[in-house]
């Protein structure tokens, strides 16, 4: 009688155990079918979106270039980037957008400001504020930090969903050797082709004054080009990164060793 009673009690444990493993797996699987049904279904139907390897430098039918400090080193980007000085950064306490010059100056002087030489340099089916040769009112693009193919539309509203990025955010330039710059050296900078990409407005707003230790684009595909763009822009004025930055950059030229520098014009 006492083996019957203590088989029975090893019975109704194992039931138990059972139901809780029944109770666990149904769980998982309303967890399962809520997530299918919600989101899981179009994430598994939508395809992996692959931008481009790189960006627009500079068109010489109608642009002229901006002349930079120095030359962009030819070569590997990595040997460029072992070039550059690294040191921590400046302080930025003084920084204004203004030390660079007034914003989208006509600095190649071809008549036609930068911000819409960029976009006019940047955009496919590019189409002009009627009576302007210069103002672009319209345009497609496949933005290269996120991969995204966007239409663009002059508009008071509509314009800020595609910005015009410094590869070599103002600020950054600023607490990395900009302060030493001549005021032309600046306005240089801020309007090089070399130095300006047009860019998915709410990507450009994250990457604010970044640098690579803490902004990368989405897009994976044009980080090699966008880091080897950052070094050719850094090593034409002068300006030097971080210990963090610079580990940043290698990582990524880890996965492109012949990547080049980039040059405008």
């Amino acid at each position: 009688m006492t083996v019957s009673w203590a088989a029975y009690r090893r019975a109704r444990r194992r039931s138990r155990q059972a139901w809780v493993l029944l109770a666990a797996l149904g769980l998982s699987v309303l967890a399962l079918a809520v997530w299918f049904f919600t989101a899981g279904q179009f994430a598994a139907a939508e395809p992996a979106v692959e931008g481009p390897s790189q960006a627009p430098v500079f068109d010489g039918t109608w642009m002229k270039p901006v002349s930079p400090v120095y030359a962009v080193p030819q070569g590997s980007a990595r040997g460029a980037l072992e070039g550059l000085t690294v040191k921590g950064r400046a302080p930025k306490n003084n920084y204004q957008r203004e030390a660079f010059g007034q914003a989208w100056l006509d600095v190649d002087r071809n008549g036609c400001d930068t911000r819409n030489d960029i976009l006019r340099r940047d955009l496919i089916s590019v189409g002009f504020v009627e009576g302007s040769r210069c103002r672009v009112a319209s345009g497609t693009i496949v933005e290269p930090y996120t991969g995204k193919a966007l239409d663009f539309r002059r508009g008071p509203e509509s314009s800020k969903d595609l910005q015009i990025d410094h590869v070599v955010a103002l600020g950054d330039a600023w607490q990395k050797g900009a302060q030493d710059l001549t005021p032309q050296q600046r306005q240089s900078l801020a309007n090089d082709p070399l130095n300006l990409i047009a860019a998915d407005g709410p990507a450009n707003q994250q990457k604010s004054a970044g640098d690579a230790a803490t902004w990368l684009p989405k897009n994976k595909n044009i980080r090699c080009h966008y880091v080897a763009r950052q070094i050719s822009v850094k090593a034409s004025y002068g300006l030097w990164v971080t210990q963090p930055e610079k580990d940043a950059m290698k990582r990524v030229l880890d996965s492109c060793p012949d990547q080049p520098t980039i040059t405008a014009g």
